[in-house]
């Protein structure tokens, strides 16, 4: 057979043109996600949007319709788009409501991502021990920088999943793999739980939990949505705008310095990823959030914040899912194995944990879910138990997405090590 070196040619290769079958995408997904049709809402409940903002993208570039790789769209995703909707998602940050949930809550979510945190190293760990040729690989292709991107979704959300993608700088063929783990995985335990939230009650007998604190939680939370809620002006989102640009230029003048002076004085951090710019330009977005959200601008999300960060992040998984090959995912299928025994860790811990302090089944799916499935899935799960409870999975998953960059960084060094690598 001869082999020929001849250039692939793409059926479309106008950036603008693209870029607008990447947003009629978008709307079509969410306008048909929101159809009353059975049949269609049968098939997101299977398929989830997010998956085929991924997905569809990726057939394009699959097929030959667009060429993923060389666009310069996913490179102005992750420096504009990611940086700025960190921002307007850790804005919301309410670190006193949030320690008034300590007790409960902040217990199960901590445990979550401890179990996260542990888990993935240890199911790396034993999979090597099984089958090793399914956590190796080398350079781009190594297994543990794409697990490293999975920690950063299963502990935060998607604009975390691809800070870590750009840090860790997974191949293309790996991270498309990934995503697939990470839906499977992912989506199969938030049925679970919220079959569970159809069955609570009979979870907290279980736990011989006594479920009155949660029942005051839902009238405080609903009380203060009605008190707060407004419909936005045109100077709100405005502003929105300006932080969050705003916010991701600061970021992106901060970053570089730091970064070269890294890269001069102490190369040998290159391995922790310490010498990458796009490290500090989420690190310091991720700042300026937190800090923000002590200033009255934390405001904002009650006109709608974390809406508009999440219009920017769906743009956003639109340009990485143009690079992703999806004949890939079948090219290492052990992969989901790895991602069962590390989410069952985590359940695990989990439960131990909610079994010896007694804690109502509604921190224990709420803790789960804002680590593992972030502020969308947090919000659904928190809605199965009460609409006015949605609040508490949201603070919970903001403080995910604000910590969930370091701690996916953490862990994919940590299967780094348990790799052998």
């Amino acid at each position: 057979m001869q082999i020929t070196n001849e250039p692939i040619s793409y059926l479309i290769d106008n950036t603008t043109v693209i870029f607008g079958i990447l947003m009629a995408i978008l709307g079509f997904v969410f306008y048909t996600s929101s159809v009353g049709n059975r049949w269609i809402k049968g098939f997101y409940n299977v398929i989830p949007p997010l998956l085929l903002c991924y997905f569809l993208p990726g057939l394009l570039n699959s097929f030959h319709v667009i060429d993923g790789v060389n666009s310069p769209l996913p490179a102005i995703g992750s420096r504009y788009f990611l940086p700025a909707c960190l921002i307007l998602f850790v804005i919301n940050l309410d670190i006193k409501e949030m320690w008034a949930l300590r007790k409960r809550a902040g217990l199960m979510f901590f445990t979550g991502m401890i179990g996260i945190v542990l888990g993935g190293p240890l199911a790396v760990y034993l999979t090597s021990l099984m089958a090793p040729e399914v956590v190796g690989g080398s350079g781009p292709d190594a297994v543990w920088r794409g697990l490293g991107s999975l920690a950063g979704s299963w502990i935060g959300g998607s604009a975390n999943q691809v800070a870590l993608k750009e840090i860790l700088e997974p191949s293309a063929t790996l991270f498309s793999s990934i995503i697939a783990v990470d839906v499977f995985v992912a989506y199969i335990w938030m049925a679970f739980l919220l079959y569970g939230a159809s069955k609570y009650k009979s979870f907290d007998r279980f736990f011989n939990a006594d479920g009155e604190d949660v029942e005051r939680l839902k009238e405080k939370m609903d009380e203060k949505v009605k008190v707060n809620s407004k419909i936005p002006e045109t100077k709100d989102l405005m502003l929105m705008i300006a932080i969050a640009f705003g916010g991701t230029g600061l970021a992106t003048l901060l970053a570089d310095p730091v970064a070269n002076y890294m890269t001069t004085n102490y190369p040998e951090t290159a391995r922790f990823s310490l010498t990458n710019s796009f490290f500090w330009i989420v690190f310091f977005a991720t700042a300026i959030g937190v800090s923000l959200s002590f200033t009255p601008l934390r405001k904002l999300e009650f006109a709608g914040a974390s809406k508009v960060g999440t219009v920017l992040l769906y743009v956003l998984i639109t340009t990485i899912g143009m690079q992703m090959d999806i004949l890939a995912i079948l090219e290492n299928p052990g992969l989901f194995m790895v991602g069962i025994l590390w989410i069952s860790f985590h359940a695990l811990l989990l439960l131990i944990v909610g079994k010896i302090f007694k804690v109502p089944f509604f921190y224990y799916a709420v803790g789960s879910m804002s680590n593992v499935g972030g502020v969308a899935s947090a919000s659904v799960t928190s809605a199965a138990f009460h609409p006015s409870l949605i609040s508490v999975g949201v603070i919970m998953s903001v403080f995910s997405y604000a910590i969930g960059t370091y701690a996916g960084w953490l862990t994919a060094i940590l299967m780094q090590v348990a790799s052998g690598q």
